[in-house]
């Protein structure tokens, strides 16, 4: 047997010769009695059985002075006859073995108790933290804060997952009535009206699928529906009183973080938005905002102090040469909540939106003042249409529109978000130039279906 194995008793001291002894066996081959053991080593000496009936050969005393008690040594010199008697013994050696092996872990682990102890003793005596008194610190958290406007926003925030063959887009909600109806972003479900699966996590954390009620591209809006009754929804407030300067939450699930909340004020109104590709582009009388808004925020609300939806978050703005959206910078931009009123009504009662139209093709090659109607039919199409609102209205191919409701226009996508922020069947005054003369025009809005 090798040193490793546990029950191998130990090789005895007297068979390695000390240094200052002689190496030579010696004379007389007889084995030597061993002495008897000290009092104190009984414990530890195994079992000797009596001396063999034959006489030992050299070969045999060659190791060492008495007889060898490891295993090695007793099967070599077994015999037939001593077979069961050596198996006895050899129980008995193990359990003395074992017993050893159980007073030395005693030892080692006195050992480390005391070690331990000593350590223990060099420790302060109480190494407890400073606490703070009970309610020394309590956080006031009154109607009215964050806190408390984000706790009462986000049972009624979800988040969408479309599942598609071309992968999952992600994005946020916010529930508009009891019965299951949710508003996001058109771009966030567009996949839907292919058969792309939507589902839908709410706040604590159970899902449901939804089904496509209505959307509109031109707004950038959309309705979807779970069946699922006694919701929360969140009101949609006047986002006409907003001012620059007011604190607002966006509330969603950016890069998939479900109920997460940023915090910012209103940067500025009216900013002319155009969302999404040049078929189906969006265009956006916005609220600007500097609370974080980045990919998978959008469709989420943008909340008031008062706890009320100001706006849809639905883009974020792109720095010079990039081609995608790269994440927060601060300047974000939402559909007003006005125009998400309006047009989720229209989604809901029948499936379709409209848009406000005045007749008109600007010219976008124009660097002059204001905004140039077309002075040629474009693609066969008019510049102005005939017996449409401008033409009605006195407006001739080649006329600049200097202004809408004293709004001055500078761009193209001013005047078209100006008149898309109004309903079908409302009056606007627009400032125009013909022939260096300007003028004050009423025009009355035609209405148009979304994907005409």
């Amino acid at each position: 047997m090798t040193d490793e194995n546990p029950f191998a008793p130990p090789t005895p001291r007297a068979a390695v010769p000390p240094a200052n002894e002689s190496k030579t066996p010696a004379a007389d081959p007889a084995p030597v009695p061993a002495p008897p053991s000290a009092p104190d080593q009984v414990t530890e000496q195994l079992p000797v059985p009596p001396p063999p009936a034959r006489q030992e050969t050299p070969h045999q005393a060659s190791h060492g002075t008495g007889p060898h008690p490891t295993t090695q040594d007793t099967t070599h010199s077994m015999t037939q006859g001593s077979r069961s008697r050596r198996g006895r013994l050899g129980a008995r050696a193990v359990s003395a073995v074992v017993a050893l092996g159980l007073l030395a872990g005693a030892g080692g682990g006195a050992a480390a108790y005391a070690l331990l102890e000593s350590q223990e003793s060099a420790r302060p005596a109480d190494a407890a933290l400073p606490k703070s008194a009970p309610g020394a610190t309590q956080v006031q958290r009154p109607e009215g804060s964050v806190a408390a406007i984000a706790a009462a926003a986000l049972p009624s925030v979800v988040s969408i997952e479309v599942r598609a063959q071309q992968g999952v887009a992600t994005g946020s909600g916010m529930i508009l009535k009891a019965d299951g109806y949710i508003l996001t972003n058109n771009h966030v479900v567009a996949e839907a009206a292919s058969g792309a699966d939507v589902t839908v996590t709410f706040s604590d954390g159970h899902e449901q699928p939804a089904e496509l009620v209505g959307a509109t591209a031109d707004y950038d809006l959309a309705v979807i529906r779970v069946k699922e009754k006694g919701l929360e929804p969140l009101v949609l407030g006047d986002s006409d009183s907003v001012v620059v300067g007011d604190s607002v939450l966006a509330v969603g699930s950016p890069l998939g973080l479900e109920a997460t909340v940023t915090t910012g004020i209103v940067s500025a109104l009216h900013r002319p938005v155009k969302a999404g590709e040049a078929a189906e582009a969006a265009f956006i009388d916005a609220i600007q905002t500097d609370a974080a808004i980045n990919p998978g925020n959008s469709g989420g609300p943008l909340v008031n102090s008062a706890g009320e939806v100001i706006g849809i978050n639905s883009a974020i703005a792109q720095g010079p040469g990039t081609t995608g959206a790269t994440g927060n910078i601060g300047l974000g931009f939402a559909i007003p909540s006005n125009q998400a009123r309006h047009t989720a009504e229209q989604l809901i009662e029948t499936g379709t939106a409209t848009f406000p139209i005045i007749g008109v093709l600007l010219d976008p090659a124009y660097q002059g003042e204001g905004v140039q109607v077309a002075q040629e039919p474009q693609q066969g199409t008019p510049a102005v249409t005939p017996d449409g609102p401008a033409d009605q209205a006195g407006l001739k191919p080649g006329d600049v529109i200097l202004s809408i409701d004293g709004r001055p226009v500078s761009v193209a996508d001013e005047l078209i978000v100006a008149i898309r922020a109004k309903a079908p069947g409302d009056p606007v005054t627009l400032l125009v130039r013909s022939d260096g003369d300007e003028r004050e025009v009423r025009v009355v809005l035609e209405e148009r279906s979304s994907g005409q």
